[in-house]
């Protein structure tokens, strides 16, 4: 009995590496930015399940429960010097929040802002630590920092998979100024040089992670070809090109076809991450969209879900692209109101985006899920998987739902009654 037992063990083992091992071949990372997370369980605010249930842990949750295997994280260099609640993310915020997904079994994204703020295509400030420094000292200052993260990130048990050297970068970061386009006033020897070091400081880190620069201007392929080509011919070592794709802002899925296309046109050897998306849920913004996709999708329930399903259809055509990240799906207005002492300013954001997957009106035990007639959106993003992980979880189901995790970056399998096995199938406690 004990031998058929471990050859179980053994065979799920088996097919967890073959499952993670065909995703990191063929692409097919899903998940969310769960940045704010800690800061809502913080604010003693609980998430329910569609049964009303409060869910203990909210990674695990969507691993075991919605099939979800990637969290991305943002990291701030000094968050103090913020007055956004949101931005709060320094290193020990994030090595804790990497150490639980990476032992719930997940892959964990990195998103280095190298600010002390929010960084995007109209934000480009350098943290103020490096903000009258020269080149040269940028240079050595991003070498230093990302080296110094990434080695206690590591030692922590938090080793990231993914690695983006910026946040929506087109325009430039570090305080360097570039444009997609020719600009007389660019200084792109300063960025590529300081973005080739960050780079290379994360290859030689982390040789097998999968680094990223991310973009939000999917659509206008002129802009692509010239930015990323810019990168590749100067030699700058990357893996992935990162989007950006918010429908209102970026357009329909013609739009994001466009942009796609071009890509694999012009470059076909790079593979492809939606490293941002997400959809309103409840109202339609009067002003700040780009896009009327509401007479597509409208913002209801629905309407998110029917979006994010067509996205994740449209996207099977691709199989350039590897990764979905829905962005903020933590996401519950302020939290819980009887609890607003328990965090700065009484808040645990100062905006609701109206677009995360959570009810921002709480009930007395917590918030309800985002739900529609058709479903849940949480549970669609496993079909960005095909059927990879259809297959492990009917697997598992013949032991009654044994659970992944990562310990000192080995596979362990955490049996219904709390057993560990290693991956050979030996007892670990």
């Amino acid at each position: 009995m004990k031998t058929n037992f471990n050859q179980i063990v053994c065979t799920l083992f088996f097919a967890v590496i073959i499952t993670i091992s065909a995703n990191a071949q063929h692409g097919k990372y899903v998940g969310g930015d769960i940045s704010m997370l800690p800061q809502y369980e913080k604010h003693n605010s609980p998430y329910l399940d569609k049964n009303n249930k409060p869910i203990d842990d909210l990674i695990t949750w969507l691993v075991d429960e919605c099939g979800w295997n990637t969290f991305r994280v943002r990291l701030f260099v000094n968050p103090d010097n913020s007055s956004d609640p949101c931005v709060c993310q320094d290193l020990e915020y994030v090595k804790q929040l990497g150490k639980r997904i990476k032992d719930a079994g997940a892959y964990f994204m990195l998103d280095y802002h190298y600010s002390d703020t929010w960084v995007d295509a109209t934000h480009i400030q350098a943290p103020r630590v490096w903000k009258e420094c020269s080149v040269d000292q940028k240079v050595d200052s991003i070498i230093a920092y990302t080296r110094t993260t990434l080695q206690e990130l590591i030692a922590y048990g938090a080793t990231p998979d993914m690695v983006q050297v910026g946040n929506e970068i087109m325009y430039g970061f570090m305080g360097i100024s570039v444009h997609p386009y020719e600009d007389l006033n660019d200084d792109w020897d300063s960025f590529l040089r300081i973005l080739k070091a960050g780079c290379q400081t994360v290859r030689e880190i982390l040789p097998h992670a999968e680094i990223i620069i991310h973009t939000d201007r999917l659509s206008n392929q002129k802009y692509n070809q010239f930015y990323y080509g810019k990168l590749i011919e100067n030699g700058v070592d990357f893996d992935v090109i990162g989007l950006s794709y918010y429908p209102f802002w970026h357009g329909f899925l013609k739009e994001l076809k466009t942009g796609l296309d071009g890509i694999k046109r012009d470059f076909p050897e790079k593979k492809v991450q939606i490293v941002e998306t997400g959809y309103y849920f409840q109202y339609w913004p009067k002003s700040g969209v780009n896009y009327n996709t509401s007479t597509v999708w409208p913002a209801t329930p629905l309407g998110q879900y029917n979006c994010m399903k067509d996205l994740i259809t449209f996207l099977r055509d691709y199989e350039q692209v590897e990764g979905l990240c829905y962005w903020n799906p933590e996401d519950a207005g302020n939290g819980d109101d009887t609890n607003w002492a328990t965090t700065p300013n009484g808040t645990v954001s100062a905006y609701w985006t109206n677009r995360g997957l959570w009810n921002p009106a709480a009930s007395k035990s917590g918030h309800t899920p985002i739900s529609c007639s058709e479903g849940m959106v949480h549970y669609v993003f496993r079909d960005f998987l095909a059927n990879k992980e259809t297959s492990l979880e009917n697997l598992q189901s013949d032991v009654s739902q044994p659970r992944k995790q990562f310990f000192n970056n080995t596979l362990q399998l955490i049996m219904p009654n709390g057993t560990i096995y290693d991956v050979s199938g030996r007892l670990v406690q």
